[in-house]
């Protein structure tokens, strides 16, 4: 990780946490703070929210709780509810699609997978909040269509797929 962050890469944390695979969830919780300063751009879902910052809330405030300096952007996916966005100078949020949902497998690696291949060429995309938007809307359109299948893998969506998701909406 030292490596890459001196080289300049943006590093990208979701902790995809999985407490049974865990000792205890003190240890779950210790360990994945442990370098979480070192991101730059965080996913969290709703329940590793809670998880991580001990609250049942899933607000703004608690949100905030987990921003640190050298933060750029931190996600918290809201499943059928979108997802909120947290940069140092804008928040807010996006509204999920309607699908029928199969199978919810791999919706959170499809949204952050989106995301990423639209910001790793440019990350100016981070301190734009109209384009921001934009990319977490295609992030939104990816995610839904991988639950409308089942299986992770199989069920991740063609930019095609997507972007005609985008054009119906």
């Amino acid at each position: 990780m030292e490596v890459a962050k001196d080289a300049g890469v943006l590093l990208s944390y979701d902790p995809n946490l999985r407490l049974p695979l865990w000792p205890s969830a003190e240890e779950a919780r210790e360990q994945i703070l442990s370098i979480w300063d070192k991101a730059d751009l965080i996913k969290v879902s709703d329940v590793e929210l809670e998880f991580l910052t001990g609250s049942d809330k899933i607000d703004d405030a608690s949100a905030m709780t987990l921003w640190h300096p050298n933060l750029k952007l931190l996600l918290v996916t809201l499943g059928e509810n979108g997802c909120r966005y947290y940069t140092k100078n804008f928040h807010g949020g996006v509204e999920a699609f309607r699908v029928n949902t199969v199978d919810t497998t791999g919706a959170g690696d499809s949204f952050i997978g989106a995301l990423l291949c639209k910001i790793v060429d440019d990350q100016s995309i981070l301190e734009d909040e109209q384009r921001l938007r934009g990319v977490l809307k295609f992030a939104n359109a990816c995610g839904a269509i991988t639950t409308t299948k089942k299986g992770a893998i199989p069920a991740l969506p063609t930019e095609s797929e997507a972007l005609a998701l985008l054009k119906g909406a």
